[in-house]
């Protein structure tokens, strides 16, 4: 990867969930489960069809929370409180990660489909607070999630953010197609690599791609 190829960025975006702290964590399994009975609750069907929907609505419009919200018209604030209501006793302080992060030139951001309430613990879980200049929930969007271009934009006109001078790290693909598209230099963090013309790099580990950058 040629240092140079992000010689322009003035403003680095990090995704939350999997992205800030490794997949091994397995936080998402904790929300998946308070989501799942967050349906049951809400609409009052039993768990497999509250399986099948938060599913279904994950991949129809991004987030479970985006299908409740125009199927069902379902609160978000007490769904993200609810959901997000979960030990974060797995997560490990990465000083390592933290010092490269620190060392970036220019403005830091989080950007995530969660709340920022939870982006903000989890950063401190990961010894992370502190960092960066602004933390972005699903909240901050409208509750429009990524991938809609119009929440990335609602965000980054809110931070000031140029995008042509921007970089994106994410773990899930598609949530990298309107950032690019938008003029970002976009990373995806993932075990996995996704062959798209819309990811520029790929790494499993968020640490040593920024060694490379800092």
């Amino acid at each position: 990867m040629p240092r140079d190829a992000f010689s322009h960025v003035s403003a680095w975006v990090f995704d939350l969930d999997n992205t800030l702290y490794p997949p091994t964590a397995r936080l998402f399994d904790q929300i998946e489960i308070r989501m799942t009975q967050y349906v049951m609750d809400a609409l009052g069907v039993g768990q497999a069809e509250a399986d099948r929907l938060r599913r279904q609505y994950w991949a129809t419009y991004g987030t479970t929370l985006a299908g409740l919200m125009r199927e069902h018209d379902v609160d978000p604030a007490p769904y993200l409180t609810d959901v997000h209501d979960i030990s974060l006793d797995h997560l490990e302080t990465d000083a390592e990660l933290a010092a490269h992060i620190r060392a970036l030139p220019g403005r830091r951001i989080v950007y995530t489909n969660g709340s920022a309430p939870y982006a903000e613990r989890v950063l401190a879980a990961r010894g992370l607070e502190g960092l960066f200049n602004a933390i972005y929930g699903v909240e901050h969007a409208g509750f429009r999630p990524k991938p809609e271009r119009e929440a990335f934009e609602e965000v980054f006109e809110t931070d000031g953010i140029n995008p042509v001078e921007a970089a994106m790290f994410e773990d899930d693909p598609r949530n990298l197609a309107a950032p690019h598209d938008m003029g970002m230099r976009t990373v995806l963090v993932a075990e996995d690599p996704h062959d798209a013309d819309h990811i520029h790099y790929h790494t499993d580990d968020l640490t040593a791609f920024l060694r490379r950058l800092t």
